[in-house]
């Protein structure tokens, strides 16, 4: 198989493999010690987080809420209690914080089996598949929401795979291994990355918080880009990365500004330039880029 069906080759000759795949490992963990907090409970009584991924009470003192579960119960005409109110107040100000779509890359369990979707699709060249426009993940999340207004009832928390996935875990698993391996083969056959980059209303809810985030990823020494795409082919979302990387000429900042930038990490696992890096927002003067460039000459 050529290097250019398996990204990251490159930067495994020159950085390591480890350094090629660190933040993966790092956000694996993530999510499967969150999931592991949530199942420890039910399944050892060990209660360090009792609830769901909804909504939980952390360490019996603090409330942690979907702000999507509450914006539904308010257009379903539910008033919700103060501290599911608390709860998301706290989790929307996280996510303000250090860009919504994280939670698609490092809280998301149902991430874990799209993604290796997404790799056994390049592993094996499967080029099928219909692409279907980003946008539509926004109208099924209008959609979602004028449901919930409809019905007087939270809709999509009735078919939401994440919902369903935890509560499976722990009161078994039953159909809802027939809706996991469904999203399997929905990003494997029929859309590349069809699910958490096209028409996952929460990812389209999350995204909204990721505004104004500072924690981003920079394209910090982009004239250094070989252009051997491998940025591109394992990002998730890899229409947020052109303006960084190659928007200089076009006055453009070397850091990820999109909203639906993911903050996965894996453009800097596989760089094997290293041009990427975890920054803020507030680092995006071109001019920076340009100085770098200016010490990599004199030196």
């Amino acid at each position: 198989m050529s290097a250019l069906l398996r990204p990251g080759s490159e930067a495994i000759e020159v950085n390591g493999w480890w350094f090629a795949h660190r933040w993966l490992f790092i956000r694996r963990g993530m999510q499967l010690s969150i999931l592991t907090l949530f199942l420890i409970g039910p399944w050892f009584g060990i209660w360090v987080i009792k609830g769901n991924i909804t909504s939980s009470l952390l360490l019996d003192v603090i409330p942690l809420s979907d702000p999507y579960l509450l914006i539904q119960s308010l257009f379903a005409g539910h008033w919700p209690e103060t501290t599911l109110v608390i709860g998301a107040a706290i989790i929307t100000l996280f996510y303000f914080l250090i860009g919504g779509r994280a939670y698609c890359g490092w809280i998301c369990p149902v991430n874990m089996i799209t993604d290796f979707a997404a790799w056994l699709r390049q592993r094996f060249n499967i080029k099928s598949g219909a692409h279907l426009p980003r946008q539509s993940r926004y109208w099924i999340l209008a959609m979602t929401l004028s449901g919930a207004a409809i019905t007087g009832s939270l809709l999509w928390e009735l078919v939401n795979p994440v919902t369903l996935l935890y509560r499976g875990l722990i009161f078994g698993m039953g159909s809802v291994w027939l809706l996991m391996l469904a999203l399997f083969l929905f990003d494997l056959l029929l859309s590349p990355r069809g699910w958490c980059s096209h028409l996952c209303p929460m990812g389209a809810f999350y995204s909204l918080l990721a505004k104004y985030a500072p924690l981003r990823i920079s394209a910090s020494k982009r004239e250094k880009c070989n252009d051997c795409m491998d940025c591109y082919a394992v990002c998730p979302e890899p229409q947020v990365i052109p303006p960084a990387l190659k928007g200089a000429q076009q006055g453009n900042g070397p850091v990820i500004l999109d909203i639906n930038c993911t903050n996965c990490a894996r453009c800097i696992d596989v760089c094997s330039e290293n041009v990427f890096k975890f920054s803020h927002r507030f680092n995006n003067s071109i001019q920076s880029t340009h100085n770098f460039k200016q010490s990599e000459v004199l030196s």
